[in-house]
């Protein structure tokens, strides 16, 4: 079986006092669609809009009325349609105490402490691209972003925290 390689090609790790961006390799991503009672019935508790879910050792994304992204172990279908998204998605790490000031430049979210709180999830865009942004912990980000558009969801990243001061 092949394995996955960066789709950051040789780019490694923004560090600046109070904050990292770097990629976050390693995890499944699968997008499950059904109707109310199969993805229930396959997921259990469903996530609200907005809020993630950690499932028996998974994490659930509600990213439509109908459609959950899973990351982690897959469960098992029960007629749901299930999709693979982890070769088309790359994800990062944005972290420290500088994180929400990155952020809050890249995307149009109240990204304050008392608005996206730890648990938190929005699908927005950066730099015209889609993304997903889980807030991990309240230091802690995980950014999903398309891999044909990782490159360059990375470099603006990592663009906007260079303007982010190091007070």
């Amino acid at each position: 079986m092949l394995d996955a390689t960066s789709a950051l090609g040789g780019e490694t790790a923004f560090e600046r006092e109070g904050l990292r961006i770097a990629e976050a390799p390693g995890f499944e991503l699968t997008q499950f669609a059904g109707d109310a009672k199969s993805l229930t019935a396959t997921l259990g508790k469903l996530p609200e809009f907005g809020q993630a879910l950690e499932v028996d050792g998974r994490t659930l994304f509600r990213i439509a009325p109908a459609q959950y992204w899973v990351v982690g172990n897959v469960p098992s279908p029960k007629d749901c349609f299930v999709t693979p998204l982890s070769s088309g998605r790359s994800r990062f790490l944005v972290e420290g105490s500088r994180a929400r000031e990155v952020l809050a430049s890249c995307a149009a979210i109240d990204f304050s402490a008392e608005a996206f709180k730890p648990g938190s999830v929005a699908m927005t865009g950066i730099h015209h691209t889609p993304a997903l942004i889980h807030c991990v912990s309240e230091n802690t980000y995980h950014v999903y972003a398309m891999r044909s558009f990782a490159l360059s969801t990375f470099e603006w990243l990592c663009d906007a925290a260079e303007g982010v001061s190091e007070t």
